[in-house]
């Protein structure tokens, strides 16, 4: 069979000239999986048409990191894949096992590699975080990851080495529990989204240091002034331009990185791939959704279906039904979905900057396709969106909102002078490290929870949208006592450096946050910055509490849009060093990240 290139000495066979022809419709690559050791685990094979998921079962389990090439573009990529399969194999646990994962590494050169298990539970040295929690895994080398589950739910593993989770290495994890849902399903997907381009990683981060709006095809123009004048006036309008001018920024910046240059998939496959998930008549289907993107934000919906979420980041809440929800990155939901009346109905997710879409079908035969949405409007940030909340505005109605400009002309003129390091906000104050740094081109003024905010694009859209005000675990506090200490971190940045950092001081330069084993402790997040945020803290959970201080749901991933101010509790149950971070991957490598310590009272 013809081969596009040999594979290096010890990796895995690279697919055939055949699956690349079928990877610009179905995306995923897996090479030769016959040769792996994967027992005890067993295998399901993929299916002829490379779009059934690829699975492991079991408590024993062999991952093999290797480098294949893959397209989805047209043009073959080199990506990095485990077991020969891009995404990973879903890994299949069960709760109260312990689990035993050998991790090799195949990578040719010098290449470092990692796993990370996103939102379990888990001895430091089995977090997978290089220079933290473990030295790494060098090429030729492996390393033997064990833990016990004392969970269930929806999670994901990935890279914390470099950019390798943008290369490839990323997967689904489900953790069956030892007694039954709170609730009744037929069959089960997993719904893994992520974006795929075909740059080298290292590259894209360097273009974004040096061209950070090269992606923001959408700037304001002279038409768009001129119809603003028509319909505002020319204070109000010279009022609305010359404050987004001071801030150096543009109400169209929504994300980094979008379908510009990415190519959004689902489950491995591409748009065009129509990645099918089958479903019975009268079935209740439980739809398992990972947000395994680097930089994307998806807001999803099913046409014609209702969507009842059971499960956030793994853990139980209260049903909610929707008829759209917004996926930060790293998030996971889990779903109830009832199919009926038709035999297909189309999986939407697109881009919170509707700059392009993964999609897949639920259909009762393969082959099936229903329409495909068309792309929402595209929103404009507003200065309420950022929490610089002057008198008299508002945050409207529609995708993109609306303010009151003769009220914004009033506030602008009384601020023509404002010093925008110098803002403060209703909470106090900002630390003393972000005045007159550099590295913070912006602060807010206005921040407050937003927790039924369903997000810029998503208000008033006519249908019916999740918002973390509607997210209730089924469980009480799981700690029960009341913070007895809190830290305020705020989420700091320079767009035009592309500079990314909490309190203004980025990873190589912070302080480990010091955190006394045992204790119960709030969290406070500041987002001073113009872009969203999903923050991980690594080993313990995040319960999230309501505007008024009391527990709501825990997560593992906290979403951050801008001028918000929200905070969780952490029981500091888990000793050692951890990462702590915001999983826009780009946004971690620009600093914004810290260590936590959990250390043991002297």
């Amino acid at each position: 069979m013809n081969r596009p290139s040999s594979a290096p000495a010890g990796m895995p066979p690279l697919p055939s000239r055949r699956r690349f022809v079928t990877g610009l419709a179905v995306g995923a690559t897996a090479a030769s999986l016959g040769g792996l050791a994967l027992r005890p685990a067993s295998a399901a094979a993929l299916a002829r048409d490379g779009t059934a998921p690829y699975v492991l079962q079991g408590s024993d389990f062999e991952l093999s990191i290797g480098a294949t090439r893959v397209n989805f573009t047209g043009r073959e990529r080199p990506a990095i894949t485990v077991n020969g399969s891009l995404p990973a194999p879903i890994l299949r646990w069960r709760e109260g096992d312990t689990v035993n994962v050998r991790v090799s590494n195949r990578l040719p050169g010098n290449t470092q590699t990692s796993v990370h298990w996103h939102g379990i539970v888990l001895p430091a040295n089995m977090d997978g975080v290089p220079g933290l929690s473990f030295d790494g895994i060098y090429p030729g080398q492996a390393y033997q990851y064990r833990f016990r589950l004392n969970q269930s739910g929806t999670y994901w593993y990935h890279s914390h080495s470099l950019h390798q989770e943008q290369a490839g290495l990323y997967g689904a994890i489900v953790v069956d529990p030892v007694e039954p849902p709170p609730y009744r399903y037929d069959r089960e997907h997993v719904v893994l989204l992520s974006d795929w381009t075909d740059l080298d990683p290292a590259a894209l981060f360097r273009r974004l240091k040096k061209m950070p709006s090269h992606d923001n095809y959408y700037q304001r123009t002279v038409g768009d002034f001129l119809g603003d004048v028509r319909r505002d006036g020319l204070r109000a309008t010279l009022a609305d331009r010359g404050m987004w001018g001071r801030m150096r920024m543009t109400p169209s910046d929504l994300s980094d990185v979008n379908g510009h240059t990415y190519t959004y998939l689902m489950n491995g496959v591409t748009p065009c791939g129509n990645w099918t998930g089958l479903f019975r008549p009268g079935e209740k289907l439980l739809l398992r959704f990972i947000n395994a993107a680097n930089m994307t934000y998806f807001d999803i919906r099913i046409p014609g279906l209702k969507m009842t979420v059971v499960a956030a980041d793994g853990q139980y809440v209260h049903p909610v039904t929707v008829d759209e929800l917004r996926i930060a990155v790293a998030e996971t939901f889990d779903v109830i979905v009832e199919p009926s009346g038709q035999d297909a109905f189309t999986l939407f997710a697109q881009d919170m900057g509707r700059t392009g879409h993964a999609r897949g079908t639920l259909a009762a035969h393969p082959g099936l396709e229903a329409p495909v949405p068309a792309l929402d409007p595209r929103p404009l940030l507003t200065m309420a969106d950022m929490g610089h909340d002057m008198a008299g505005m508002d945050h409207g109605s529609g995708a993109a909102g609306t303010m009151d400009h003769a009220a914004m002309a009033h506030a602008a003129a009384g601020h023509a002078g404002m010093d925008h390091a110098g803002m403060t906000h209703g909470g106090g104050g900002h630390p003393a490290s972000e005045r007159g740094n550099p590295l913070v081109d912006m602060q807010s003024m206005a921040t407050t929870p937003k927790l039924d905010d369903p997000g810029i694009g998503l208000r008033d859209n006519g249908r019916r949208v999740l918002a973390y005000a509607d997210l209730h675990s089924l469980f009480a506090d799981p700690d029960g006592r009341e913070p007895g200490r809190e830290i305020e971190l705020h989420l700091t940045g320079n767009m035009e450096k592309f500079a990314w950092s909490f309190d203004g001081i980025p990873f190589a330069g912070a302080e480990p946050l010091r955190l006394n084993y045992g204790e119960r402790m709030r969290i406070v997040l500041v987002n001073d910055t113009m872009m969203q945020h999903p923050i991980h803290l690594h080993g313990m959970w995040s319960d999230l509490e309501d505007a008024d201080g009391r527990f709501q749901v825990r997560k593992h991933t906290v979403d951050m849009p801008p001028g918000t101010r929200r905070s969780y509790r952490v029981r500091a149950d888990a000793l050692g060093r951890w990462a702590f971070h915001c999983h826009l991957l780009y946004h971690m490598d620009g600093g914004m990240m810290r260590e936590v310590r959990v250390e043991e009272q002297a």
